[in-house]
Protein backbone atom coordinates (compact mmCIF):
# COMPACT_ATOMS: atom_id res chain seq x y z
CA UNK A 1 0.00 0.00 0.00
CA UNK A 2 1.34 3.34 -1.13
CA UNK A 3 2.83 5.13 1.55
CA UNK A 4 2.64 1.85 4.11
CA UNK A 5 5.55 -0.34 2.52
CA UNK A 6 8.12 1.84 0.92
CA UNK A 7 11.97 1.73 0.67
CA UNK A 8 14.14 4.45 2.41
CA UNK A 9 17.91 3.98 1.15
CA UNK A 10 17.41 0.64 -0.08
CA UNK A 11 15.45 -0.86 3.38
CA UNK A 12 11.95 -1.70 2.91
CA UNK A 13 9.85 -0.34 5.78
CA UNK A 14 6.51 -0.80 7.04
CA UNK A 15 5.60 2.59 8.48
CA UNK A 16 8.14 4.01 10.49
CA UNK A 17 9.93 0.17 10.82
CA UNK A 18 12.61 -0.70 9.30
CA UNK A 19 11.37 -4.74 8.22
CA UNK A 20 15.20 -6.33 8.24
CA UNK A 21 14.79 -5.34 11.86
CA UNK A 22 11.58 -7.46 12.50
CA UNK A 23 12.97 -10.29 10.33
CA UNK A 24 15.95 -10.46 12.42
CA UNK A 25 14.90 -10.38 15.56
CA UNK A 26 11.33 -12.13 15.11
CA UNK A 27 12.79 -14.54 12.75
CA UNK A 28 10.75 -15.84 10.05
CA UNK A 29 8.68 -16.70 8.39
CA UNK A 30 6.54 -14.07 9.93
CA UNK A 31 3.29 -11.81 9.09
CA UNK A 32 3.50 -8.37 9.52
CA UNK A 33 0.64 -5.70 9.57
CA UNK A 34 0.48 -2.21 8.98
CA UNK A 35 -1.82 -0.74 11.73
CA UNK A 36 -2.39 2.55 9.36
CA UNK A 37 -3.29 0.58 6.31
CA UNK A 38 -6.24 -1.19 8.33
CA UNK A 39 -7.60 1.89 9.52
CA UNK A 40 -7.05 4.03 6.59
CA UNK A 41 -8.82 0.97 4.61
CA UNK A 42 -11.73 0.82 7.02
CA UNK A 43 -11.97 4.59 7.13
CA UNK A 44 -12.80 4.55 3.65
CA UNK A 45 -15.99 2.81 3.83
CA UNK A 46 -17.16 5.17 6.89
CA UNK A 47 -16.33 8.06 4.80
CA UNK A 48 -18.49 6.74 1.70
CA UNK A 49 -21.37 5.96 3.76
CA UNK A 50 -21.46 8.68 5.65
CA UNK A 51 -24.96 9.98 6.78
CA UNK A 52 -26.61 7.17 6.03
CA UNK A 53 -27.23 4.57 8.43
CA UNK A 54 -24.68 1.64 8.13
CA UNK A 55 -22.69 -0.91 9.70
CA UNK A 56 -19.20 -2.27 8.03
CA UNK A 57 -18.22 -5.36 9.32
CA UNK A 58 -15.05 -6.73 8.86
CA UNK A 59 -15.21 -10.83 7.20
CA UNK A 60 -13.42 -12.46 9.86
CA UNK A 61 -12.14 -15.14 7.62
CA UNK A 62 -10.08 -12.61 5.94
CA UNK A 63 -7.61 -12.24 9.09
CA UNK A 64 -8.63 -13.16 12.92
CA UNK A 65 -5.57 -12.11 14.80
CA UNK A 66 -7.00 -10.76 18.27
CA UNK A 67 -5.08 -7.84 17.90
CA UNK A 68 -5.99 -6.84 14.28
CA UNK A 69 -9.64 -7.22 15.39
CA UNK A 70 -9.35 -5.22 18.39
CA UNK A 71 -7.88 -2.10 16.33
CA UNK A 72 -10.51 -2.64 14.10
CA UNK A 73 -13.55 -2.67 16.65
CA UNK A 74 -11.88 0.44 18.21
CA UNK A 75 -12.27 2.59 14.92
CA UNK A 76 -15.58 1.44 15.22
CA UNK A 77 -16.12 -1.48 12.69
CA UNK A 78 -18.27 -4.54 12.91
CA UNK A 79 -17.82 -7.99 12.15
CA UNK A 80 -18.65 -10.90 9.91
CA UNK A 81 -18.10 -14.61 10.91
CA UNK A 82 -19.24 -17.84 9.95
CA UNK A 83 -17.83 -19.75 12.71
CA UNK A 84 -18.35 -20.41 16.41
CA UNK A 85 -14.50 -19.97 17.04
CA UNK A 86 -15.16 -16.63 15.42
CA UNK A 87 -17.86 -15.37 17.59
CA UNK A 88 -15.18 -16.30 20.42
CA UNK A 89 -12.29 -14.19 18.95
CA UNK A 90 -14.33 -11.07 18.07
CA UNK A 91 -15.61 -11.38 21.42
CA UNK A 92 -12.34 -12.08 22.72
CA UNK A 93 -10.94 -8.97 21.10
CA UNK A 94 -13.60 -6.82 22.22
CA UNK A 95 -16.13 -6.57 19.66
CA UNK A 96 -20.07 -5.13 20.40
CA UNK A 97 -22.04 -8.58 20.12
CA UNK A 98 -24.59 -6.07 18.60
CA UNK A 99 -22.72 -5.16 15.49
CA UNK A 100 -21.95 -9.09 14.78
CA UNK A 101 -23.47 -11.03 11.73
CA UNK A 102 -23.16 -14.32 11.48
CA UNK A 103 -22.86 -16.00 8.10
CA UNK A 104 -22.02 -19.44 6.42
CA UNK A 105 -24.28 -22.43 5.02
CA UNK A 106 -23.64 -24.94 8.21
CA UNK A 107 -24.01 -23.51 11.11
CA UNK A 108 -24.30 -25.69 13.96
CA UNK A 109 -27.28 -25.86 17.03
CA UNK A 110 -24.42 -24.97 19.27
CA UNK A 111 -22.81 -22.28 17.45
CA UNK A 112 -26.54 -20.65 17.07
CA UNK A 113 -26.77 -20.64 20.59
CA UNK A 114 -23.55 -19.02 21.54
CA UNK A 115 -24.33 -17.00 19.35
CA UNK A 116 -28.06 -16.20 20.42
CA UNK A 117 -26.75 -16.03 23.56
CA UNK A 118 -24.33 -13.38 22.60
CA UNK A 119 -26.42 -11.06 21.37
CA UNK A 120 -25.60 -10.77 17.58
CA UNK A 121 -27.19 -8.27 15.09
CA UNK A 122 -28.25 -11.04 13.04
CA UNK A 123 -28.16 -14.08 11.15
CA UNK A 124 -27.53 -14.41 7.42
CA UNK A 125 -29.67 -17.53 6.98
CA UNK A 126 -29.00 -19.64 4.04
CA UNK A 127 -31.13 -22.52 3.86
CA UNK A 128 -35.26 -22.95 4.88
CA UNK A 129 -33.78 -25.80 7.35
CA UNK A 130 -31.49 -22.97 9.27
CA UNK A 131 -34.36 -20.88 9.67
CA UNK A 132 -36.51 -23.76 11.03
CA UNK A 133 -33.35 -25.01 13.63
CA UNK A 134 -32.84 -21.15 14.27
CA UNK A 135 -36.38 -20.42 15.06
CA UNK A 136 -36.76 -23.52 17.27
CA UNK A 137 -33.41 -22.57 19.13
CA UNK A 138 -35.04 -18.98 19.70
CA UNK A 139 -37.81 -19.90 21.20
CA UNK A 140 -36.81 -21.97 23.90
CA UNK A 141 -33.84 -19.53 24.67
CA UNK A 142 -36.82 -17.01 24.97
CA UNK A 143 -35.35 -14.96 22.34
CA UNK A 144 -35.68 -13.08 19.23
CA UNK A 145 -33.38 -14.02 16.00
CA UNK A 146 -32.91 -11.12 14.00
CA UNK A 147 -32.45 -12.45 10.71
CA UNK A 148 -32.42 -12.25 6.64
CA UNK A 149 -32.32 -14.81 4.29
CA UNK A 150 -29.20 -14.68 1.57
CA UNK A 151 -30.00 -14.39 -1.54
CA UNK A 152 -28.39 -15.52 -4.61
CA UNK A 153 -29.11 -12.79 -7.23
CA UNK A 154 -27.27 -14.46 -9.77
CA UNK A 155 -24.71 -12.61 -10.92
CA UNK A 156 -21.27 -13.19 -12.37
CA UNK A 157 -18.75 -12.18 -10.11
CA UNK A 158 -16.03 -13.26 -13.33
CA UNK A 159 -13.66 -14.31 -10.29
CA UNK A 160 -11.68 -17.04 -9.49
CA UNK A 161 -14.43 -20.08 -9.74
CA UNK A 162 -13.47 -21.20 -6.15
CA UNK A 163 -14.31 -17.33 -4.82
CA UNK A 164 -17.64 -17.37 -6.71
CA UNK A 165 -20.46 -17.65 -4.52
CA UNK A 166 -23.46 -15.66 -6.40
CA UNK A 167 -24.87 -17.62 -9.12
CA UNK A 168 -27.89 -20.19 -8.58
CA UNK A 169 -25.55 -23.73 -9.16
CA UNK A 170 -23.18 -22.49 -5.48
CA UNK A 171 -24.03 -24.08 -2.10
CA UNK A 172 -24.48 -20.64 -0.30
CA UNK A 173 -28.06 -18.76 -0.35
CA UNK A 174 -31.40 -19.36 -2.20
CA UNK A 175 -32.40 -18.93 -5.42
CA UNK A 176 -33.59 -15.55 -5.91
CA UNK A 177 -36.56 -16.62 -7.68
CA UNK A 178 -37.38 -18.94 -4.99
CA UNK A 179 -37.08 -16.23 -2.28
CA UNK A 180 -40.26 -14.23 -1.87
CA UNK A 181 -42.00 -17.71 -1.43
CA UNK A 182 -39.53 -18.52 1.51
CA UNK A 183 -40.39 -14.96 3.37
CA UNK A 184 -43.85 -15.95 2.94
CA UNK A 185 -43.06 -19.34 4.57
CA UNK A 186 -40.88 -18.38 7.54
CA UNK A 187 -43.30 -15.26 8.27
CA UNK A 188 -45.06 -16.94 10.82
CA UNK A 189 -41.98 -19.21 12.85
CA UNK A 190 -42.07 -17.95 16.10
CA UNK A 191 -38.92 -16.39 17.67
CA UNK A 192 -37.89 -15.02 14.29
CA UNK A 193 -37.55 -11.41 13.14
CA UNK A 194 -37.03 -11.74 9.27
CA UNK A 195 -36.15 -8.26 8.73
CA UNK A 196 -33.23 -8.40 6.47
CA UNK A 197 -31.79 -9.41 3.20
CA UNK A 198 -28.44 -10.37 2.21
CA UNK A 199 -26.07 -11.11 -0.53
CA UNK A 200 -22.61 -11.93 -1.44
CA UNK A 201 -21.34 -12.84 -4.91
CA UNK A 202 -17.63 -13.43 -4.41
CA UNK A 203 -14.40 -11.83 -3.62
CA UNK A 204 -11.71 -10.09 -5.71
CA UNK A 205 -13.32 -8.44 -7.69
CA UNK A 206 -11.88 -5.26 -9.37
CA UNK A 207 -14.68 -4.33 -11.53
CA UNK A 208 -17.66 -2.65 -9.33
CA UNK A 209 -20.11 -3.39 -12.08
CA UNK A 210 -21.14 -6.90 -10.94
CA UNK A 211 -21.52 -5.52 -7.34
CA UNK A 212 -23.96 -2.63 -8.35
CA UNK A 213 -26.01 -5.02 -10.44
CA UNK A 214 -26.20 -7.30 -7.45
CA UNK A 215 -27.29 -4.61 -5.23
CA UNK A 216 -29.62 -3.08 -7.87
CA UNK A 217 -31.21 -6.72 -7.99
CA UNK A 218 -31.39 -7.69 -4.28
CA UNK A 219 -32.87 -3.74 -4.04
CA UNK A 220 -35.58 -5.04 -6.70
CA UNK A 221 -36.39 -7.97 -4.40
CA UNK A 222 -37.15 -5.58 -1.36
CA UNK A 223 -39.25 -3.51 -3.41
CA UNK A 224 -41.38 -7.00 -3.98
CA UNK A 225 -41.38 -8.26 -0.77
CA UNK A 226 -42.67 -4.89 1.20
CA UNK A 227 -45.46 -5.12 -1.45
CA UNK A 228 -46.15 -8.41 -0.13
CA UNK A 229 -46.36 -7.12 3.43
CA UNK A 230 -42.62 -8.19 4.91
CA UNK A 231 -40.98 -5.52 6.57
CA UNK A 232 -37.28 -5.23 5.35
CA UNK A 233 -35.30 -2.76 7.90
CA UNK A 234 -32.10 -3.50 6.54
CA UNK A 235 -29.92 -4.77 3.71
CA UNK A 236 -26.76 -6.74 3.75
CA UNK A 237 -24.58 -6.48 0.36
CA UNK A 238 -21.59 -8.86 1.42
CA UNK A 239 -18.60 -8.01 0.53
CA UNK A 240 -16.29 -8.81 -2.57
CA UNK A 241 -14.32 -5.91 -3.12
CA UNK A 242 -10.39 -6.77 -4.52
CA UNK A 243 -6.98 -5.60 -3.95
CA UNK A 244 -4.45 -5.35 -6.85
CA UNK A 245 -2.14 -8.09 -6.51
CA UNK A 246 -0.21 -7.22 -9.48
CA UNK A 247 1.63 -4.08 -10.08
CA UNK A 248 -0.14 -3.65 -13.55
CA UNK A 249 -3.67 -3.79 -11.90
CA UNK A 250 -5.46 -1.16 -10.80
CA UNK A 251 -7.93 -0.59 -7.17
CA UNK A 252 -11.47 -0.85 -7.66
CA UNK A 253 -13.81 2.06 -8.07
CA UNK A 254 -14.82 1.98 -4.72
CA UNK A 255 -16.08 5.67 -4.69
CA UNK A 256 -18.31 4.55 -7.72
CA UNK A 257 -19.53 0.91 -5.51
CA UNK A 258 -20.00 3.29 -2.41
CA UNK A 259 -22.14 5.57 -3.84
CA UNK A 260 -23.96 3.60 -5.75
CA UNK A 261 -24.85 1.53 -2.83
CA UNK A 262 -25.75 4.88 -0.40
CA UNK A 263 -28.22 5.68 -3.04
CA UNK A 264 -29.89 2.22 -2.59
CA UNK A 265 -30.17 2.48 0.97
CA UNK A 266 -31.05 5.78 0.94
CA UNK A 267 -33.78 5.33 -1.81
CA UNK A 268 -35.04 1.84 0.49
CA UNK A 269 -34.54 3.61 3.90
CA UNK A 270 -32.63 0.67 5.00
CA UNK A 271 -29.92 -0.13 7.37
CA UNK A 272 -26.67 -0.69 4.93
CA UNK A 273 -24.41 -3.31 6.08
CA UNK A 274 -20.94 -3.73 4.02
CA UNK A 275 -18.91 -7.64 4.71
CA UNK A 276 -15.06 -6.03 3.44
CA UNK A 277 -12.37 -8.39 4.27
CA UNK A 278 -9.58 -8.31 1.93
CA UNK A 279 -9.85 -4.78 0.74
CA UNK A 280 -9.16 -3.82 4.58
CA UNK A 281 -6.49 -6.74 5.70
CA UNK A 282 -4.87 -7.84 2.17
CA UNK A 283 -2.65 -4.81 1.66
CA UNK A 284 -1.55 -4.02 5.28
CA UNK A 285 0.14 -7.46 6.00
CA UNK A 286 3.60 -8.69 4.40
CA UNK A 287 5.03 -12.63 4.72
CA UNK A 288 8.75 -11.96 5.58
CA UNK A 289 10.57 -15.21 4.82
CA UNK A 290 14.46 -15.67 4.48
CA UNK A 291 16.46 -17.53 1.56
CA UNK A 292 17.59 -21.02 2.05
CA UNK A 293 19.43 -22.08 -1.10
CA UNK A 294 19.56 -21.47 -4.65
CA UNK A 295 18.72 -24.67 -7.23
CA UNK A 296 19.53 -25.15 -10.86
CA UNK A 297 18.49 -27.83 -12.61
CA UNK A 298 15.99 -28.55 -15.63
CA UNK A 299 16.41 -25.63 -17.26
CA UNK A 300 15.16 -23.80 -14.21
CA UNK A 301 16.63 -21.45 -11.31
CA UNK A 302 15.04 -22.40 -7.82
CA UNK A 303 15.17 -19.73 -4.78
CA UNK A 304 14.39 -21.74 -2.04
CA UNK A 305 12.68 -20.12 1.21
CA UNK A 306 12.28 -20.83 4.79
CA UNK A 307 7.88 -19.77 3.87
CA UNK A 308 5.68 -22.38 2.26
CA UNK A 309 2.36 -23.05 1.75
CA UNK A 310 2.20 -23.87 5.07
CA UNK A 311 2.20 -20.37 5.93
CA UNK A 312 0.89 -18.80 2.74
CA UNK A 313 -1.18 -21.68 0.60
CA UNK A 314 -3.20 -19.10 -2.14
CA UNK A 315 -0.76 -19.35 -4.74
CA UNK A 316 -0.55 -23.16 -4.84
CA UNK A 317 -4.73 -22.96 -4.38
CA UNK A 318 -5.79 -20.40 -6.30
CA UNK A 319 -2.59 -20.09 -8.41
CA UNK A 320 -2.88 -16.80 -6.86
CA UNK A 321 0.31 -13.67 -7.58
CA UNK A 322 1.71 -11.79 -5.02
CA UNK A 323 4.56 -8.81 -5.78
CA UNK A 324 8.04 -10.20 -4.31
CA UNK A 325 10.05 -7.38 -2.71
CA UNK A 326 13.90 -7.55 -1.30
CA UNK A 327 14.06 -6.44 2.52
CA UNK A 328 17.37 -5.07 1.01
CA UNK A 329 17.76 -3.77 -2.17
CA UNK A 330 21.27 -5.40 -3.68
CA UNK A 331 21.97 -3.60 -6.82
CA UNK A 332 22.86 -7.38 -8.29
CA UNK A 333 20.65 -7.37 -10.64
CA UNK A 334 17.70 -9.59 -11.48
CA UNK A 335 17.16 -13.04 -12.31
CA UNK A 336 14.24 -15.31 -13.17
CA UNK A 337 13.58 -18.10 -10.66
CA UNK A 338 10.53 -20.36 -9.09
CA UNK A 339 10.23 -19.12 -5.37
CA UNK A 340 9.74 -22.22 -3.84
CA UNK A 341 9.23 -23.63 -0.16
CA UNK A 342 10.73 -26.48 2.40
CA UNK A 343 7.15 -28.84 1.59
CA UNK A 344 7.40 -32.25 0.19
CA UNK A 345 4.79 -31.21 -2.35
CA UNK A 346 5.46 -29.89 -5.69
CA UNK A 347 2.35 -27.57 -5.21
CA UNK A 348 4.69 -25.68 -2.84
CA UNK A 349 5.85 -22.65 -4.90
CA UNK A 350 5.43 -19.32 -4.07
CA UNK A 351 5.85 -17.74 -7.15
CA UNK A 352 6.92 -19.14 -10.93
CA UNK A 353 9.02 -17.96 -13.60
CA UNK A 354 9.19 -14.67 -11.37
CA UNK A 355 12.00 -12.10 -12.16
CA UNK A 356 13.32 -11.02 -8.98
CA UNK A 357 16.33 -9.27 -7.20
CA UNK A 358 19.91 -11.68 -7.51
CA UNK A 359 18.75 -12.80 -3.90
CA UNK A 360 21.68 -15.05 -2.48
CA UNK A 361 21.29 -17.15 0.66
CA UNK A 362 20.32 -15.28 4.19
CA UNK A 363 18.91 -12.71 2.29
CA UNK A 364 15.27 -11.59 3.31
CA UNK A 365 12.33 -11.12 0.89
CA UNK A 366 8.75 -9.90 1.79
CA UNK A 367 5.86 -11.36 0.13
CA UNK A 368 3.45 -8.88 -0.67
CA UNK A 369 -0.53 -8.32 0.25
CA UNK A 370 -0.50 -10.82 2.23
CA UNK A 371 -2.28 -10.01 5.29
CA UNK A 372 -5.56 -11.18 3.96
CA UNK A 373 -6.17 -15.19 3.77
CA UNK A 374 -2.61 -16.07 4.85
CA UNK A 375 -2.46 -16.75 8.75
CA UNK A 376 -5.89 -17.81 8.58
CA UNK A 377 -5.09 -20.25 6.14
CA UNK A 378 -1.79 -21.49 7.74
CA UNK A 379 -1.48 -25.23 8.23
CA UNK A 380 1.18 -27.52 10.16
CA UNK A 381 1.63 -30.07 7.34
CA UNK A 382 5.19 -31.76 7.27
CA UNK A 383 4.93 -30.97 11.14
CA UNK A 384 5.85 -26.79 10.35
CA UNK A 385 5.24 -24.70 13.40
CA UNK A 386 3.13 -21.51 11.92
CA UNK A 387 4.53 -18.15 11.77
CA UNK A 388 4.11 -15.34 14.41
CA UNK A 389 2.65 -12.16 13.48
CA UNK A 390 3.83 -8.80 14.06
CA UNK A 391 1.63 -5.37 13.81
CA UNK A 392 3.52 -2.12 13.26
CA UNK A 393 1.96 1.03 14.73
CA UNK A 394 3.80 4.23 13.65
CA UNK A 395 7.45 3.48 14.48
CA UNK A 396 6.60 0.87 16.92
CA UNK A 397 6.07 -3.14 16.48
CA UNK A 398 5.29 -6.32 18.57
CA UNK A 399 4.59 -9.17 18.15
CA UNK A 400 1.24 -10.20 18.85
CA UNK A 401 0.98 -13.81 18.19
CA UNK A 402 3.93 -16.39 19.23
CA UNK A 403 5.79 -18.38 16.58
CA UNK A 404 4.48 -22.05 17.80
CA UNK A 405 7.13 -24.00 19.12
CA UNK A 406 7.34 -27.90 18.88
CA UNK A 407 5.50 -28.52 21.77
CA UNK A 408 3.00 -26.79 20.85
CA UNK A 409 2.49 -29.68 17.27
CA UNK A 410 1.63 -32.03 19.81
CA UNK A 411 -0.83 -30.94 22.33
CA UNK A 412 -3.88 -32.82 22.91
CA UNK A 413 -1.92 -36.02 21.41
CA UNK A 414 -1.27 -39.32 23.09
CA UNK A 415 1.52 -41.58 22.30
Amino acid sequence: MQGIFDYRDGVLFCEGVDLTEVAGRAGTPCYVYSAAALRRAYGVFEEGLAGVPHLVCFAVKANGNLAVLRLLAEAGAGFDIVSGGELFRVLKAGADPAKVVFSGVGKTREEIEAALEAGIHSFNCESEAELLLLSSLAQRMGRTARAAIRVNPDVDAATHPYISTGLKRHKFGIDIAEAEDLYARAAALPGLALEGASCHIGSQLLDVAPLIEAAERMAALVERLRARGTEVRFLDLGGGLGVPYRKEDSWPDVARYLAAVRGIAQRLQVELLLEPGRFIAGPAGALLARVLYRKAGGGKEFLIVDASMTELIRPALYEAHHEMLPLRQTGRGTFVADIVGPVCESSDFLAEEREIENLLPGDFLAVMTAGAYGFVMASNYNARPRPCEVLVDGENWQVVRQRERLEDLVRGEEP
